[in-house]
This record gives C-alpha cells, sequence and structure tokens, in this order.
C-alpha cells in the first residue's frame, strides 16, 4: 500500500504549516497523526510513525537533542552479532545493497586484471559483506592468484570487533579460497576527510582501489569536495561508489522540499521493506527503525552533527562532483549480466537502469520504476 492516502494529505498538510512557520496548525495535525500512526500497523502507519517524531521535535526545535538520544542509544544497544545477521538477512531478501556490491566488484575485477599486489581502501561500514565473492572470485582467476591487502576505514566503536571477529573470518576464508591475504583497520578518525596518505600504509607496485559504499553520503556537505580530492591524492586505479538516490542536500533550506523528498524516498524504502519481509518480521522492524535517527537529521537538525549523517545526493549531483577530479570507468557487458542475474534471484519490481544520455554516468537499481540506488566507477584524469 503506497503512502498516498489520508496519512500522506497530513504529513504535507503538516509540512507545509512548519515551512509557513504557522505552529499553532502544525501541532494539530501532529496530533490527529498520532492518534492514527503506529510502529505495527500497516505501512502508511509506520512510515508516518517515524516521520511524526522528526516532525514534533522540528516543532519543538528539539532535533539536535533527540537525535543525540537515538544515538546513544544505538551505541548502548548494539550488537554486533545482531547486526551482521540483519545486515546479511536484508541481502537476501532485497538487492538494495547486494547491487552496489556485485557492480563494484565486477569493476574492481576488470580494473585488476592481471596485477599480482592489490590493495583495496574500503570507506564503506558495510562490516566486510562485500568482500567474500571478491576472494572467492580471484581464487578462479586464470593466471597467478594474487596478494590482496585490505584497509578497512571504520568509527572506533567498531574497532575491537572489526579487528577480533571479521578480521579473523576474512583470513580464515582466504586460505580457504587459497588468496594471500593481508587485513588493516584504520579508526579513531572524526569524519573521512582526516585519512592521511601515510595511515593507510601505500607500497611500491600496488594496484589500488578505493572502495566507497554509501561513504560519501555521511560526510558533511561542505567537506566532501575535500575527500574527493584526498581521494584522487591515493592515485587509485578505479574508485567505486555507490549512493542512494535522493537529493537531501539543495534541499536542506528549504524545509518543505527536503520534506517532500524525504517523503517520496522513504515512502519507497518502507515499500520494499514490505515486499521483501512478513508484516510480523523484527528484521523489518529493525530496519525501519534505523531511518528514525536519518529523518530526525535531516528534518529536524539545522546544524551538521555527529560524524556520521544522512545527506545523499542524486546521482547528477556526484557526477558533477566527481567529474572535477575523475573521469568515468564505464560498466561492460559482463558486469552488467552479472546484476541482471542478480536482479532474478529476488521477487518483481526491480530493475537496472543504464544511462539514456551522454552526460549520464552509472548504474541504477529500480523499484517499481523509481531509481533507488546508484553504482558508478570513476578512474584519474590523465
Amino acid at each position: 500500500m503506497s503512502c498516498v492516502g489520508w496519512v500522506s494529505t497530513l504529513l504535507h498538510e503538516c509540512g507545509k504549516a512548519i515551512s509557513q512557520e504557522n505552529p499553532n496548525k502544525s501541532r494539530q495535525i501532529l496530533w490527529v497523526l498520532n492518534e492514527l500512526v503506529s510502529a505495527y500497523g500497516d505501512c502508511d502507519q509506520r512510515l508516518a510513525y517515524y516521520f511524526l517524531q522528526a516532525l514534533f521535535c522540528k516543532v519543538n526545535n528539539s532535533g539536535f537533542q533527540y537525535y543525540e538520544t537515538l544515538k546513544l542509544a544505538e551505541e548502548k544497544y548494539y550488537c554486533f552479532d545482531a547486526s551482521v545477521k540483519l545486515m546479511l538477512k536484508f541481502q537476501e531478501v532485497s538487492p538494495w545493497t547486494n547491487f552496489g556490491h556485485v557492480a563494484s566488484n565486477g569493476v574492481i575485477l576488470e580494473a585488476l586484471e592481471g596485477e599480482s599486489n592489490l590493495h583495496i581502501i574500503d570507506l564503506s561500514n558495510t562490516l566486510c559483506t562485500q568482500w567474500p565473492m571478491l576472494l572467492e572470485a580471484l581464487a578462479t582467476r586464470s593466471d597467478d592468484t594474487p596478494h590482496l591487502r585490505l584497509t578497512l576505514v571504520i568509527p572506533t566503536s567498531l574497532e575491537t570487533l572489526i579487528t577480533k571477529v571479521i578480521s579473523r573470518k576474512m583470513e580464515k576464508f582466504a586460505r580457504l579460497m587459497g588468496v594471500p591475504f593481508m587485513f588493516h583497520v584504520i579508526s579513531g578518525l572524526d569524519c573521512l576527510g582526516e585519512i592521511k596518505l601515510e595511515d593507510l600504509g601505500l607500497q611500491d607496485g600496488e594496484a589500488v582501489v578505493v572502495n566507497c559504499i554509501q561513504a560519501l553520503q555521511r560526510v558533511q556537505v561542505d567537506k566532501r569536495e575535500a575527500v574527493i580530492d584526498m581521494i584522487r591524492s591515493i592515485k587509485p586505479r578505479v574508485v567505486t561508489i555507490v549512493e542512494e538516490e535522493v537529493d537531501l542536500t539543495t534541499t536542506r533550506y528549504d524545509f518543505l522540499k527536503c520534506f517532500e523528498e524525504c517523503l517520496r524516498f522513504q515512502n519507497l524504502y518502507f515499500e520494499m521493506l514490505e515486499d521483501s519481509f512478513p508484516c510480523v518480521s523484527n528484521e523489518r522492524l529493525k530496519l525501519e527503525r534505523k531511518q528514525s535517527k536519518n529523518l530526525v537529521y535531516a528534518l529536524a537538525c539545522n546544524e551538521e552533527v555527529g560524524e556520521e549523517h544522512w545527506r545523499p545526493d542524486r546521482a547528477s549531483q556526484w557526477t558533477q562532483r566527481l567529474k572535477q577530479a575523475f573521469c568515468p570507468f564505464h560498466f561492460n557487458d559482463e558486469i552488467i549480466g552479472d546484476v541482471q542475474a542478480l536482479l532474478k534471484r529476488y521477487k518483481a519490481n526491480w530493475g537496472l537502469a543504464l544511462p539514456q544520455r551522454d552526460h549520464e554516468v552509472g548504474i541504477h537499481l529500480k523499484w517499481r520504476d523509481e531509481n533507488v540506488v546508484w553504482a558508478s566507477a570513476w578512474k584519474p584524469n590523465l
């Protein structure tokens, strides 16, 4: 059930009242919505429940405090094993993340073909769920199996768990595949822009890749060009970038436009979850709850807060930025075929969108004919 009925109408009316600085009307609508929504109801009710929290914060000027509360609660009750299990279950029922993994791995394999010393610098926070597929592909290469070094840039809170748990699992799987493997972790940074070349331990003779799965959207908007310049300074063979297709940067100073863009995108996301999980699924509830912090940040925080936040761009915006430092690395037919084969493993309603114009870069994952995730690859300008 799409958000096109009474819930959408009330949410839009509330958004307009807030943008017109009419607190009395907005509070009246919020109280009406409060009696109708539920985190355990249908798709409309669930979606409105989380929007309601963000809108209450906006009206009461409590966005920053509530954002910090959600962040502290998330850290307090964080369970590493449960997070990995949830991520893997999500990948099992939806291509939302696997789409980017398959596309990026295909580019990496093509760009590093014939190289014997590989170094992947992963700026993503996907707990290494992308890399077993790549290790398996490297093990079956027709030439000599290359050496792989994987450098992970992660939040400080995950350092011990990544080092003790995931590193062991990755090293064990690499041995099983017969791929010489080294694992390195960089943490303790407040933002990606603080990475220094000496932190990465770059070595002569290495073919370097930088992998960014929904990583750049977490960088503060005014620091994104600096991070892109930092990535360029690494002189990578290729850069893989995957981002959600939603504009919360150019709209961030216009509340109504930002609200409408959030509603459009989150409606697609919640519909996708409804189609992918049973109604009473705990996994679905956890994934929906994860959006609460994103919505509070996008709609109720008037300043950049925290080292990680949700402020994504559309593909056209990323392309404009990236073309200042890189040129496109186009997906070949084999990679496109792998992505299409991936989508056939899931339910209907998923599709693949290829570039239609010369200035378009990358490919899109489509949900019900709407672009939701963008995958692209880039190489340094000569």
